[in-house]
């Protein structure tokens, strides 16, 4: 009777691993690669951390410089604490980042005309492909059928046409 039990357990035991690995994942992930980056003060460390989720690293390009452990990131993660650390403000700091590497070091850009027309644009492709469908659509629907035949007149004046 206990061997059903002990095959149960054996069976369990890689579920178990595997929810545990996936529970610690988010942790190893959000980890700082060297302790020494920190800031001393927790609360400069906590607005830093903040400045540099929104911030893309130019590497991973989907990653928050705070997510990568890319080189790139690891200076960028630096230079936003030697910003705070100097008193800097949030907008002093995103706007020097934003001068020094363009809208695309925000991962979230702000609203103009660009994006705008960025994120409209597979709506008005949608649009005009769906416009000259049905213009085609109805052009050859509007085209003419096979001509019906000559009528007996008809035909009679053609021959006495075509002998002239």
């Amino acid at each position: 009777m206990s061997r059903p039990r002990l095959t149960s357990l054996r069976r369990l035991v890689p579920a178990f691993l595997i929810g545990l690995s996936v529970l610690l994942a988010p942790a190893l992930v959000m980890a700082v690669d060297d302790p020494s980056e920190m800031l001393p003060d927790p609360k400069q460390e906590s607005r830093a951390e903040a400045i540099g989720s929104q911030l893309r690293c130019l590497v991973c390009q989907n990653e928050s410089i705070e997510d990568s452990s890319a080189g790139l990131a690891r200076d960028l993660r630096r230079v936003v604490r030697e910003h705070v650390a100097k008193g800097e403000t949030n907008k002093q700091i995103m706007d020097w980042m934003v001068d020094r590497y363009g809208n695309f070091i925000r991962l979230s850009p702000p609203l103009s005309v660009g994006t705008l027309l960025l994120w409209s644009m597979p709506v008005l492709a949608l649009l005009l492909g769906l416009t000259l469908a049905f213009f085609a659509y109805r052009r050859r629907a509007a085209a003419p059928a096979a001509p019906p035949p000559l009528s007996d007149e008809e035909k009679a004046r053609l021959a006495k046409l075509t002998k002239d």
